[in-house]
C-alpha cells in the first residue's frame, strides 16, 4: 500500500473492507429478529469507513498511474507535467483520506450515540454565579435547538435575580453526547454585574456536568439502597408552591448520591424523572471507575471530564471566550452564548482525536 502506510494498517483496511461486505450479503440472505438488527447496525457503523477506504484506494490506484506516465521516458513532455501535477495532486489527497480513515478507526466511547442529562451549578460567585449558570443552560438549550435535538428541563432551582442555582436538563438526539462530553468542567465568567454600582469586573464560575444517559439495563439499582423523602415543593421567593408532597428527594445510600425532583406536579412523574437522573450519574460513576483503571494509558488533554478542572473562559468586557485546555480564543462572546458551540466543539473534537492518533502511532 503506498502513501507510507504500514502493511499492518493495509491488512486492517481489508479486514474492514471484508466485513462490510459479509454484513451485506448477510443482509440479503433474509435474517431476521435480533440477528438483522444486529447486522443492520453494525453495517450502517461500517459503511462510512469503507466509503473512505474505498475512496483512498481508487485515489491510490490512480497514484500509481500518474507516476508511471510521469517517468515515463518515452511519453510527450506535456503530458509528463500533467502527470506531475496529478501526483502532487494524488499525494495530499491521499494523506487527507488516510488521516480520515485512521480517525474513523480509532476505538470508539461507546457512550458517543448516548442522549445526556446536562447539569449546571452556580459555582462561586453568588447571585452572579447563578446568572451565569442560566446564561449557560440557555446556550446549551439553543444549542441543542440548533442541532434539532429535544432539550426537557427536569429540575430547576431559581434565585430571586432569575438566575439558576442548579439547572438539570435531559437532551435527546442524534450523537448527543459526542458533541457535548467536553463541556464538562468550570466555566469562569469576568464581566461587571448589573448590581455593581462601581463598574468594577467581577469573577463567577459555574460548573457543568454531562453525563451519558443510563438505560435500566446499564445500572441495576436496588430499591433497598433508597431513601425516597417526599416534601412539598417551593420555588424562589415563595414562588411554585404546591399545596401537596410532590417534591421527591431519592438519596442513593451506598454512594451517598442525593437527587432531588420537583418541577412536577405529580409525585410519581418527580420520582421518575430523579430515578433517571440517578441511573445517569451512577452510570458515569462506573465510567469514571473503568478509565481510572486504564490510566496507565496517556489521557486525552481535552477528555478527562474533571469537573473540578477550569476549561473556558467567558470575558465579557474583551468580548472574548477562550477554552484553556487547547488555547483557543474566539471574539464573538454574543454568539457562543447565543449556542454557536460548533467552532469550539470541532477544535475540541479535532485535538481529541490527535491525542488518540499520537497515542495509536
Amino acid at each position: 500500500m503506498s502513501g507510507g502506510s504500514s502493511p499492518g494498517f493495509a491488512a486492517r483496511l481489508d479486514r474492514v473492507l471484508a466485513r462490510a461486505r459479509e454484513l451485506e450479503a448477510m443482509l440479503e440472505s433474509g435474517l431476521e429478529g435480533a440477528a438483522y438488527v444486529a447486522a443492520t447496525r453494525e453495517q450502517a457503523a461500517l459503511a462510512p469507513v469503507a466509503a473512505e477506504i474505498a475512496a483512498l484506494r481508487r485515489a491510490e490506484r490512480e497514484l500509481a498511474e500518474a507516476r508511471a506516465l510521469r517517468d515515463d521516458a518515452s511519453a510527450d513532455a506535456e503530458l509528463r507535467a500533467m502527470a506531475e501535477e496529478e501526483v502532487r495532486a494524488l499525494e495530499a489527497r491521499i494523506e487527507a483520506l488516510t488521516r480520515a480513515v485512521r480517525i474513523a478507526l480509532l476505538p470508539k466511547d461507546e457512550a458517543d450515540e448516548r442522549n445526556v442529562i446536562l447539569e449546571v451549578r452556580a459555582g462561586a460567585g453568588g447571585d452572579e454565579a447563578a446568572l451565569f449558570a442560566a446564561d449557560l443552560f440557555e446556550m446549551y438549550r439553543r444549542y441543542a435547538e440548533a442541532r434539532g435535538w429535544r432539550f426537557e428541563v427536569l429540575e430547576l432551582s431559581e434565585n430571586d435575580l432569575g438566575g439558576y442555582r442548579e439547572a438539570v436538563a435531559s437532551i435527546t438526539g442524534k450523537d448527543v453526547f459526542a458533541r457535548l462530553k467536553f463541556e464538562s468542567g468550570v466555566h469562569r465568567v469576568q464581566r461587571v454585574p448589573a448590581t455593581e454600582a462601581q463598574g468594577r469586573i467581577h469573577t463567577s464560575t459555574a460548573t457543568v456536568a454531562v453525563l451519558p444517559e443510563a438505560e435500566e439495563v446499564d445500572v441495576a439499582i436496588n430499591e433497598a439502597d433508597l431513601r425516597i423523602d417526599v416534601y412539598r415543593a417551593s420555588g424562589a421567593g415563595g414562588q411554585h408552591v404546591n399545596k401537596t408532597e410532590s417534591a421527591v428527594r431519592i438519596t442513593h445510600l451506598p454512594t451517598g448520591i442525593v437527587v432531588t425532583c420537583q418541577d412536577e406536579k405529580s409525585q410519581h412523574k418527580n420520582r421518575a424523572r430523579a430515578m433517571k437522573i440517578l441511573r445517569a450519574r451512577l452510570y458515569e460513576r462506573e465510567r469514571e471507575a473503568k478509565a481510572a483503571e486504564r490510566s496507565g494509558l496517556r489521557r486525552a488533554q481535552v477528555g478527562t471530564g474533571d469537573r473540578s478542572e477550569r476549561i473556558r473562559t467567558y470575558n465579557v468586557p474583551q468580548g472574548r471566550v477562550t477554552d484553556h485546555r487547547i488555547g483557543l480564543s474566539l471574539h464573538k462572546i454574543d454568539r457562543v452564548l447565543a449556542g454557536e458551540l460548533d467552532e469550539l466543539i470541532d477544535a475540541l473534537t479535532a485535538e481529541a482525536q490527535a491525542e488518540l492518533l499520537a497515542q495509536e502511532a
